[in-house]
């Protein structure tokens, strides 16, 4: 029966894994002939009306030649029908349904469904017979939907990157030319600090130019973060004719000593409170919970299959932390009984140090426990 429960229009991790999955699984369904249906319902669309539509489909369907193909799709939409007799009204997101034959035995017939009510508003209606599953409604809802440009730099070198879902890119780097320091005095030292000054401002430019190039027209961007050596930052800002629009964006201004990759990734540790409900910050504090819990408190912390199953069991996990990596089927089976017991759970990416450390020091499943358990 559909479930009438409001649904955030955050993904928290687990509606993530199970839609990326999903995505993941349907992708790779291809059908020999035109035989796989989709059917995406949007919110407040009234179902009754949707199965009268699709069984007038299945009546044309009938005049399909192919007789192979005749059936699978006649079948797959009254396979379809049934499913949706089972909802009172669509649900509160939409419902997306995918059936079709998925046999991979040329003539032979093996028809599945996929009913699934997704985490956020579904927009798109549509019926459609193809080879492939219509997935890009869904995929849209994987995207990340904050982006924070990042800005490292100091007078010789500049790196412009993203701070996007967990990920840090790095997108451009630019070097200036500007010489360092000499021990000449009198007029010479004079003309170098103006040639040096001159070289710098007309690198500020040329950074504020690429910062135009990236992120101007970005419409996922949250905000700007600038970091670099004092007073190196603050002239860019007030020199490097930034456009207003870009300017307004800057939400932190941080002191940092590197303007590598490196650098990038001080600068976004630096800024926690500006960003800190975003999802890089969320699993490195997630996770630095779970080490200095095991580390200071060991007893209130277990990892390892076993002894998180034990823990799970008991109801003692507060919050668990599972791998990306770690096999699904036990990862699904520990998020149900997290579930039940009103735990927390956070599925740990592979995509940054923190995330390796974990899968290496827990094998891919820790938690930390409101009791200890032995």
């Amino acid at each position: 029966m559909a479930s009438e429960t409001y649904i955030p229009i955050t993904l928290n991790d687990k509606q993530k894994q199970q839609l990326q999955e999903l995505v993941n699984l349907l992708g790779s369904i291809k059908g020999s002939h035109t035989e796989l249906v989709t059917v995406l319902i949007p919110s407040g669309t009234n179902i009754h009306q949707v199965s009268s539509q699709l069984a007038a489909e299945a009546g044309t369907a009938e005049n399909i030649k192919s007789k192979q193909t005749r059936t699978a799709v006649v079948t797959a939409l009254e396979t379809i029908i049934r499913k949706i007799k089972e909802y009172k009204q669509t649900p509160l997101n939409g419902l997306a349904i995918y059936c079709g034959n998925v046999s991979e035995r040329e003539g032979g017939q093996d028809i599945k469904l996929w009913a699934y009510e997704p985490p956020k508003p579904l927009r798109v209606r549509m019926y459609r017979c193809d080879k492939t599953f219509v997935i890009e409604p869904l995929k849209e809802m994987l995207e990340v939907t904050e982006i924070y440009g990042l800005l490292v730099m100091d007078r010789r070198e500049a790196t412009i990157g993203v701070l996007e879902g967990k990920q840090i890119k790095v997108i451009r780097v630019l070097t200036s030319g500007v010489p360092g320091k000499i021990k000449a005095g009198g007029q010479s030292a004079a003309r170098f600090e103006r040639l040096t000054e001159s070289l710098a401002k007309e690198f500020f430019k040329r950074v504020a130019i690429a910062m135009k190039e990236i992120f101007f027209d970005m419409p996922k961007l949250k905000g700007i973060i600038v970091g670099g050596p004092i007073p190196t930052k603050e002239e860019f800002l007030e020199y490097g004719e930034l456009v207003t629009k870009l300017k307004e964006k800057v939400i932190a201004v941080k002191d940092i000593g590197y303007t590598d990759e490196h650098g990038l990734k001080l600068l976004v540790e630096s800024s926690e409170e500006e960003i800190s409900q975003q999802e890089f910050i969320k699993e490195k504090e997630i996770i630095q919970k779970f080490f200095e819990t095991v580390g200071k408190h060991r007893e209130k912390a277990v990892y390892g299959i076993e002894k998180t199953r034990l823990a799970l069991e008991r109801g003692a996990v507060e919050t668990l932390l599972i791998s990306k990596d770690f096999p699904r089927e036990q990862a699904e089976e520990l998020e149900s009984e997290a579930e039940r017991i009103g735990s927390e759970v956070f599925i740990i990416s592979n995509e940054n140090q923190e995330g390796e450390q974990f899968f290496n020091m827990t094998k891919g499943v820790g938690a930390i426990l409101r009791f200890q358990i032995e």
